[in-house]
């Protein structure tokens, strides 16, 4: 057997490596542990470099095509001559493994040589010779540093061979849906053969583990980065009934099917912190059981706009079947993971909900790990940003006339409010509150004592209150953009707000064209008298830099009709800045994922208050439960596909 594996691992023609030995051979002489060479031994033309050489799976093109099958087969055949001279390095490396466990990897080096000889051949037939195109080391570099056998069954066995059983199976049926059964005979094979690999690995690896710990468990934490359990899922649908024959359990197989992780890009990191102008207001911040279940009821929101290959850091994990609900809907899930288990990754960039200080204290120790760069480095905004005050300084900018006031005592306050209602009704805001939350409506008949408390209180916690005149909405509407490194902002699109009599937030609807959710009469009088467009893509946008200075990222501008006293419509350009993620912004990346051409309206409800809807559907229709109900303490996000 020693004689055998020395053979393939070093010799350096195709034709020796790939010389069968007899099935049975005696393993009485192990001889002493080798240590790992460089590389294995290899034929000129297939020499892998230890430097490493990138060499990136073909795809297929063109299944009818002779040179694109051959040119996948040619990266196969690589792997297979990898996976053999693997095992041949674990019977020279560890010659005191259990005699078993040696003749079971014995066995399956002689079939990876069997899988190597079935790929060249057929190679040679679509014309490719095996070494005529680069060849990778990738297996070889995660592998052949192993320091015990159970880092093989956990690399190769359990992660690269287990990923075979999707990418066998689901190629072997596209080939002989074309008609090249030639090429479907010998994936089939390999899918049948690699069951038996992945068994024979799991029934050493379920000896060796650690005693009480289930086997996704033992195996998530075996594996060291950059392999991850993500890569024991082939490029292809996910293959249940392969993984149940050659001996996994359904814990097992449910927790892969939903584990995620980047095969390549960069991940960007996305935390949720809802409760942003909260921490702002003031470093003591504590928050309550409300804004506490807001934010871990709704972190699963980071699904609604990272990319695929992406990183959510969430407080805590969603359970198995919701987030096989959001897989069937349509979602690419994000990885999962903790602040820890990202150290020293290298990292595309950190996007939280906002960039207050709990942001800037929670990411800071992961700065050290992003890209240079990249836009969306570690910072952290000033405080003003996440004021109201900051919209003030908008409309400013802007130029427009009719915008509230700040004022930071209450005689101040009380002036004019006492200005406002000579004509009306006046609106206090309390200036870190959110999402309508923190405002109190004032007409001639408030009781003066108790509108002068509320604003003691309120300049007390927020430095100032934000006074401007109570306005009859007709709609509230929003604008979001998004902000890059050189102060250029991007118009993403426009919502449709739906608020309560207060002002408070309701949800949101979208819509490819956001006209068709208006009023005749409102999309008439913004369009043709108050020039929407050009006010919300062009000049806008254009005071972002100035007023933002070194800000990337999220941008949202709260809009306002209303109807003046003696009937016009008018338009209160700016009633809220907010310089983070929205839920306007939340129902627009859901659009981007939805089906074309359809509205979609997205809420949050309250749990024991509100109904929430069954769930069930897809991102081509009907109603899906971004957060588990089951879960939640009180909030449920609900997006609808009209």
């Amino acid at each position: 057997m020693r004689e055998a594996a020395e053979r393939l691992l070093f010799a350096e023609t195709l034709e020796e490596k790939l010389l069968l030995a007899p099935a049975q051979l005696a393993d009485d002489a192990p001889g002493a542990a080798i240590l790992t060479p460089e590389k294995p031994g290899r034929p000129q033309e297939l020499r892998i470099n230890a430097k490493g050489v990138r060499v990136d799976f073909p795809g297929i093109h063109r299944l009818d095509d002779d040179r694109e099958r051959g040119v996948m087969l040619h990266f196969l055949a690589n792997h297979e001559l990898l996976a053999a001279e693997l095992m041949a390095l674990v019977l020279l490396k560890f010659p005191d493994a259990p005699a078993e466990y040696r003749a079971g990897v014995y066995a399956a080096m002689r079939e990876e040589q069997m899988h190597t000889l079935m790929y060249v051949r057929r190679m040679r037939e679509c014309g490719i010779q095996f070494g005529e195109l680069p060849v990778n080391d990738y297996f070889w570099r995660l592998i052949a540093p192993m320091e015990t056998p159970v880092d093989f069954v956990t690399r190769l066995n359990l992660t690269f061979e287990q990923a075979n059983l999707d990418f066998s199976k689901h190629y072997a049926g596209l080939f002989r849906q074309v008609g090249d059964t030639a090429t479907a005979a010998v994936l089939e094979k390999i899918y049948q053969d690699e069951i038996g690999h992945v068994g024979h690995g799991l029934k050493w690896f379920r000896h060796w583990k650690e005693r009480g710990s289930s086997d996704w468990q033992a195996y998530s934490k075996a594996l060291v980065f950059p392999l991850t359990p993500n890569r024991a899922k082939g490029l292809a649908p996910f293959n249940v009934e392969g993984r149940r024959l050659a001996g996994l359990d359904e814990d097992f197989i449910r927790h892969l099917e939903v584990s995620e992780q980047s095969r390549g890009r960069t991940p960007v990191v996305h935390w949720f912190n809802p409760s942003a102008e909260s921490y702002a207001m003031s470093d003591r911040h504590q928050p309550d059981k409300t804004a506490v279940a807001l934010a871990e009821d709704l972190e699963m929101l980071i699904a609604t706009w990272c990319r695929k290959d992406d990183v959510a850091l969430l407080r805590k994990r969603p359970g198995h079947e919701h987030l096989m609900n959001l897989k069937r809907a349509g979602f690419e899930l994000p990885e999962i993971a903790t602040v820890d288990e990202l150290r020293g990754r290298k990292l595309g960039g950190l996007r939280p909900w906002a960039w207050s200080p709990d942001a800037g204290r929670y990411l800071k120790p992961l700065a050290a790990e992003v890209s240079a760069g990249v836009a969306w480095q570690w910072r952290e905004a000033p405080r003003d940003w996440f004021s109201k005050e900051i919209g003030i300084r908008l409309e400013e900018r802007l130029g427009l006339m009719e915008r509230g006031c700040v004022c930071r005592s209450v005689e101040e306050a009380q002036s004019a409010i006492d200005a406002l209602l000579l004509s009306g009704q006046a609106l206090a805001k309390a200036p870190f509150a959110h999402a309508g939350r923190g405002h109190r409506r004032i007409n001639r008949e408030s009781p003066i004592e108790a509108t002068r408390n509320w604003l003691a209180n309120t300049i007390a916690a927020h430095g100032c209150v934000i006074i401007e005149p109570w306005l009859e909405r007709v709609i509230d509407f929003s604008a979001l953009y998004e902000m890059d490194a050189g102060g250029c902002a991007e118009l993403i699109g426009l919502t449709l707000m739906d608020n309560d009599a207060a002002g408070r937030f309701l949800g949101t609807r979208v819509s490819p064209k956001w006209a068709s959710m208006l009023d005749p009469e409102v999309a008439a009088f913004l369009h043709r008298d108050a020039q929407v467009m050009a006010w919300y893509q062009e000049k806008i946008p254009a005071v972002f830099a100035e007023l933002l200075p070194g800000y990337v990222g999220p941008l949202g501008v709260d809009a306002m009709v209303y109807r003046r006293a003696d009937g016009p419509l008018a338009l209160k350009h700016v009633v809220e800045l907010n310089v983070r993620m929205t839920m306007g912004r939340v129902a627009l990346e859901l659009l981007q994922k939805s089906a074309p051409n359809r509205q979609g309206r997205f809420r949050i409800l309250r749990k024991g208050r509100e109904e929430i809807p069954e769930g069930g559907g897809s991102l081509q229709g009907g109603v899906i439960l971004i957060n588990d109900p089951a879960q939640a303490r009180e909030f449920v996000a609900v997006w609808e596909v009209l």
